[in-house]
């Protein structure tokens, strides 16, 4: 199922049909301010499992996700004085924050070390979505296992076809990554330089 959501003004009966998907544990594609992104609700094990099938992936590999602020990131990790300064000056923006998840985080989205890779992006749907469905939205790229991207909708719908509940058709993307970066010990790394500005950090 593919629908066009207005990625300025997203209308809110379209948000509330593609969060009752997330809601029933089911995947969707949905624009980000870098890519198409893949994603479903973090709070459903079951789905998150589905997504890691869908995408191959070693499971020791957690996804980011998206939360809709910085109160929001505040439920899912700990933030110090530092990592809130610096986030608020960069967020909403093309950024993926590393920082030390919260017991809020389930244990299969988070790393090794207990870090958790967040995002906040700049685009309305995902916000939306967010705001909408009360937690935050796996986010992981719609891509191939070999690493092909799909940044249209109908080749993700082509590609992907019933492995994917719902696909929201937000118009053109970027197509380019987030840059992420590690807040962890208040000692920021650059661990991918994507679209976001990095002498801003």
């Amino acid at each position: 199922m593919l629908i066009h959501i207005n990625p300025e003004n997203p209308q809110p009966r379209l948000i509330a049909r593609a969060v009752s998907v997330l809601k029933d544990g089911g995947i969707i594609a949905y624009p980000t301010d870098t890519y198409y992104g893949i994603g479903c609700d973090l709070l459903n094990k079951k789905a998150i499992e589905n997504i890691y099938r869908l995408k191959k992936r070693d499971k020791r590999e957690p996804f980011s996700f998206i939360c809709s602020d910085l109160k929001n990131i505040s439920d899912y990790a700990k933030v110090t004085n530092y990592a809130y300064k610096t986030m608020k000056r960069l967020l909403p923006g093309p950024y993926t924050f590393i920082l030390e998840g919260s017991r809020q985080v389930p244990k299969i989205m988070l790393a090794r070390r207990k870090t958790v890779g967040i995002r906040v992006p700049d685009h309305n749907i995902c916000i939306e979505l967010v705001k909408s469905l009360g937690h935050p939205v796996i986010s992981t790229s719609a891509a191939t296992p070999g690493g092909d991207i799909f940044n249209d909708p109908s080749f993700i719908q082509e590609h992907f076809q019933n492995s994917i509940d719902l696909i929201i058709d937000g118009g053109p993307v970027p197509g380019e990554p987030s840059s992420v970066i590690s807040l962890i010990g208040d000692e920021p790394e650059i661990l991918r330089e994507g679209l976001g500005r990095l002498e801003e950090v």
